[in-house]
């Protein structure tokens, strides 16, 4: 059979369940105008996504040049090297301390702590509230502890644990969600065949969350990525890479709310916008990667 009949049948059978479709929501009023505000707010998402991209691409991509490459930053380039660099840096430190706290918190609140403990209703709530903290709160509380009170100076670990205090409600959140969506017949096949909570958890359970837990991981990513407001008043604003974890840096977000507060380089924040979601596309897609290899490698085992 040829791939023309494949796609004539295939195009067909799609035209047919759009009709029935069409034809039960006719019959129920109420149903057509759920259909069509579904429709509509799927329009325009997808709209402002295309016409936010192609903003974007359509007023950096010609400012692109050699220049805004360049290994050091000077006041001809302006160059988004090391504020790349600086980004790259912040995303794994801050993940380091976050990550581990926010699944093993959320495999103690899923997995031992008892149902109706009083304990996790309390932490789901404060970390439903930390999560809702705007940014630059978190940016004065970085200042005033991190910066000041541990005399850690605008750097690049300074920014990092204020980040990895705005992301551990996320990661922990999407954590337990993603822990919860595991049917309990895995954990009890795991404990039949005489496996401990312990390796069930770490065996059977956990793996099976990878997707859920890697969603929330790439939440955090964009969050970092980012932030402005948190790291300014913590890892600083200057245009120079990072040579310790204690001297300051400026990320990709920042540099770029930098040019353009000073009006005077809005083409190479123009550019730099580019890059930045051009970053953020390929560390969503090099993640859902990882997590479908970690998941494929343990069905396979």
């Amino acid at each position: 059979m040829s791939e023309n009949t494949l796609s004539t049948k295939e195009s067909s059978s799609f035209s047919s369940k759009f009709n029935k479709q069409m034809n039960y929501y006719g019959k129920d009023f109420k149903s057509c105008v759920l259909l069509g505000a579904v429709g509509i707010s799927a329009f325009l998402t997808f709209a402002s996504l295309i016409l936010l991209l192609g903003y974007i691409f359509i007023m950096g991509l010609g400012n692109l040049n050699p220049s805004l490459f360049a290994w050091e930053y000077n006041s001809t380039n302006v160059s988004l090297t090391p504020a790349l660099i600086n980004t790259v840096l912040m995303i794994i430190l801050a993940l380091v301390l976050a990550a581990p706290l926010g699944i093993f918190s959320a495999i103690y609140l899923v997995e031992y702590a008892g149902r109706g403990n009083k304990i996790v209703s309390i932490v789901r709530i404060t970390a439903d509230t930390l999560a809702g903290i705007p940014s630059i709160v978190y940016g004065l509380f970085g200042l005033l502890f991190f910066v000041t009170t541990l005399k850690w100076g605008f750097s690049l670990l300074a920014g990092a644990f204020t980040l990895a205090i705005m992301i551990l409600p996320i990661i922990m959140r999407t954590t337990e969600e993603a822990l919860k969506s595991v049917p309990d017949a895995y954990r009890e096949g795991s404990y039949g065949l005489g496996a401990g909570k312990l390796r069930t958890v770490f065996s059977v359970v956990l793996p099976s969350a990878v997707p859920g837990i890697m969603a929330g991981i790439i939440l955090s990513i964009g969050r970092i990525v980012g932030e402005t407001a948190a790291l300014i008043y913590t890892a600083g604003t200057v245009a120079n890479i990072s040579s310790s974890f204690f001297a300051s840096g400026r990320t990709l977000a920042v540099h770029m709310y930098v040019l353009s507060g000073e009006g005077l380089y809005m083409n190479q924040a123009y550019g730099t916008a580019v890059i930045l979601v051009g970053c953020v596309v390929v560390i969503n897609w090099l993640s859902s990667r990882v997590a479908k290899k970690l998941v494929k490698g343990k069905t396979n085992g």
